[in-house]
């Protein structure tokens, strides 16, 4: 009798279940080919929940047409400016410049170094950025790289420089700047550290994030119109996707930034 069962699973499992999870598994790998070729993003925020749609660049994206890009629904533009002590991107005042002019509301990011003082890192920053009304917080990208990945710095010592850097850069511009990380930076150094005043833009491709955000980074594959970057060693075909966690009335309100007619 155990062997008639035995034989009997055995043939529903052949002809019932696995064309079942063959199928699925097809899907599966059609959709993460779609991914990956930029055809669709994993996760699509609710357009009526998240109205407010922005990007996020620096020099991979080549030239930008800032006409072009912002007629796609782009309210907002994070671009990179610095990195660590001395990097400055070389397309940032292009960028800043052009961005603003086509009426989207920019803001200047830097890249966070466990190498050297957050004064000094604050320092590279304000001399490239410099003081503009009507501009989103700065924001300060904490992430691992290099190295750091399989060798983290310490806690300490990053909260040092961290702490180092934001107190200088509010204390210039007299705002709070904005936290960028992904979900293993906060849980490796903001989580249970002093930064519940911060607001937070988090990087999470596959879900939504799971903590109180402002900002999130929604997709690294997204493809839009407007800028040149082809696939070589320098460009990139992709543009960072977010949304921010809010009405455009709230948007305006929390950064205290003017309405578009009056920015333009």
């Amino acid at each position: 009798m155990k062997q008639k069962r035995k034989i009997a699973f055995g043939r529903i499992f052949v002809f019932l279940v696995l064309p079942v999870l063959l199928i699925i598994c097809a899907i599966f790998a059609v959709r993460m080919k779609l991914i990956y070729d930029g055809k669709i993003v994993a996760n699509v925020p609710d357009p009526e929940k998240y109205p407010v749609c922005g990007v996020d660049v620096s020099r991979y994206q080549g030239n930008i047409d800032w006409d072009v890009l912002a007629s796609q629904n782009v309210t907002f533009a994070f671009i990179k400016a610095t990195e660590g002590s001395s990097h400055r991107d070389p397309c940032f005042a292009y960028n800043w410049q052009e961005a603003r002019r086509n009426g989207v509301y920019a803001g200047a990011y830097h890249f966070f170094s466990y190498e050297s003082s957050g004064t000094t890192q604050a320092q590279n920053f304000i001399e490239t950025v410099g003081n503009e009304e009507g501009t989103l917080p700065p924001v300060v990208d904490l992430e691992f790289y290099g190295d750091y990945y399989a060798e983290p710095a310490s806690k300490q010592e990053t909260r040092k420089i961290l702490d180092e850097l934001l107190d200088t850069l509010e204390q210039h511009y007299g705002c709070k700047p904005i936290i960028y990380t992904t979900a293993r930076a906060y849980y490796s150094y903001i989580l249970g550290g002093d930064y519940g005043q911060y607001p937070l833009w988090m990087r999470d491709t596959n879900m939504k994030p799971i903590v109180k955000w402002k900002f999130w980074q929604y997709s690294d594959q997204g493809q839009l119109e407007g800028y040149d970057g082809v696939q070589s060693d320098s460009l990139e075909k992709y543009i960072d996707l977010n949304v921010y966690n809010g009405s455009y009335e709230k948007f305006l309100t929390d950064f205290a930034l003017p309405p578009k007619e009056e920015q333009e």
